[in-house]
């Protein structure tokens, strides 16, 4: 059997391109692969397609690869929390396609299911639907790239608008616990996008607060066929983007 046990996060990422596109799992912050999105950081891996629900606050998260300008385009749901993503994308220095969340979630989850293209009411009547919705900015402030209208098909006399699905190069992912073989658990809300991404991308990462010798087959949320390299991660911080009503991290 492939060994897909890494002991260095250096190691697990040094074959990632510039250029790629990359998935990663997390909601906010809860679910990060922390020490992955750092290893991105030190490796310096330029003009990243970014597919993730959000991209992390200003100071942690995937907040440090926008501060290192290494993100060239973002397909986000949410992109609240983060000053430095407003201010790339509105200077023209970052490319946002926004999509519906639970449109993002099956986006993924059907790429990985290997369906092309899936219907949904979600974004009926709205600009989701009818295009226009600004995806780049040029320095001067000017719309340059905008979303496109949508296809539609007519079901049970209900408009569905035409989505198709996402994959990426690599997909890095934080789970709970996983065996040698990559089967693993996902604890709580960190389960999130993560559990999804690990079949939509070629090359999925999985760093892991626990790597243990046995798990229970009733307990697999996903299995180890769909994982390619496995890490032990170390001083997970697990922060909350806010506080209180008023401090932000």
């Amino acid at each position: 059997m492939k060994n897909k046990i890494y002991s260095s996060f250096a190691n697990a990422v040094k074959d990632i391109e510039n250029n790629s596109t990359i998935m990663v799992g997390g909601f906010g912050l809860c679910g990060n692969p922390e020490n992955l999105i750092n290893a991105i950081y030190v490796k310096g891996i330029k003009n990243i397609t970014l597919i993730s629900n959000n991209c992390g606050t200003t100071k942690y998260g995937l907040g440090i690869l926008l501060n290192n300008n290494q993100i060239r385009k973002i397909i986000a749901s949410y992109v609240g929390e983060n000053t430095t993503f407003e201010n790339q994308f509105l200077s023209g220095d970052l490319e946002v396609e926004l999509v519906p969340q639970g449109t993002l979630a099956e986006k993924i989850r059907s790429g990985g299911a290997g369906i092309p293209a899936f219907y949904t009411n979600a974004g009926v009547g709205t600009l989701v639907e009818d295009g226009g919705i600004p995806m780049k900015y040029n320095k001067n402030g000017q719309i340059i790239k905008s979303s496109i209208k949508k296809e539609y098909k007519i079901f049970s006399s209900i408009k569905y608008l035409m989505e198709t699905t996402l994959k990426a190069d690599v997909a890095l992912i934080k789970a709970y616990k996983s065996d040698s073989f990559g089967n693993l658990v996902f604890r709580k809300s960190s389960r999130n996008f993560n559990s999804i991404m690990c079949s939509a991308a070629k090359n999925t990462i999985v760093e892991v607060e626990h790597i243990v010798d046995n798990i229970d087959p009733d307990e697999i949320h996903v299995s180890g066929i769909y994982v390619d390299r496995i890490l032990e991660g170390k001083n997970y911080k697990k922060r909350i983007e806010r506080l209180t009503t008023r401090e932000k991290i």
